[in-house]
């Protein structure tokens, strides 16, 4: 699920420079152990166990000292930056590109009696530190959802939810 029009290691570079090429950005070394999940389902089924427990360690790391859940599953596009560590659980669809993510903000189910309504994320979206954006809903390219705002229905393009 790693964009199509780009390769691995591009991807990466582009990420590193959309962290300000911060080695230390927790946001990029989530972004990093995310491609590389989707990396390594590419290879043939043999030679992947080796990369399935390093991808498994280093995701469970990600967890544990960036505070950031971002599963391989999630569909990312490029340029996204998670602005500020902690508190993020990633559990979108799909996140769009050029996004801009903050601190303890949560994207994931709104009711365990659905676990695949998860939201959508569009190109372009601003989230604020603390928001919550939940169940099965579209965010709009270009929306900006406030800090500590609770979105629980569709957001239109452009729109700004506080």
């Amino acid at each position: 699920m790693n964009p199509a029009d780009i390769g691995f290691w591009a991807l990466v570079a582009e990420d590193f420079r959309t962290h300000g090429r911060n080695w230390g950005s927790q946001g990029f070394w989530t972004l990093f152990w995310h491609r590389f999940g989707n990396w390594r389902m590419s290879l043939p089924r043999p030679v992947r166990p080796p990369f399935n427990l390093l991808y498994r360690m280093m995701f469970k790391a990600c967890e544990i000292f960036c505070g950031i859940k971002l599963s391989y599953n999630v569909q990312v596009g490029r340029r996204v930056r998670l602005e500020h560590f902690g508190g993020m659980v990633l559990g979108a669809r799909a996140i769009g590109s050029d996004v801009i993510l903050r601190q303890n903000t949560t994207l994931g189910i709104h009711s365990i009696r659905d676990l695949n309504a998860k939201p959508v994320i569009g190109n372009g979206v601003d989230i604020g530190a603390g928001a919550v954006i939940v169940g099965n809903i579209t965010v709009g390219d270009g929306a900006i959802v406030g800090a500590n705002a609770v979105v629980t229905k569709d957001v239109p393009e452009g729109a700004t939810m506080l």
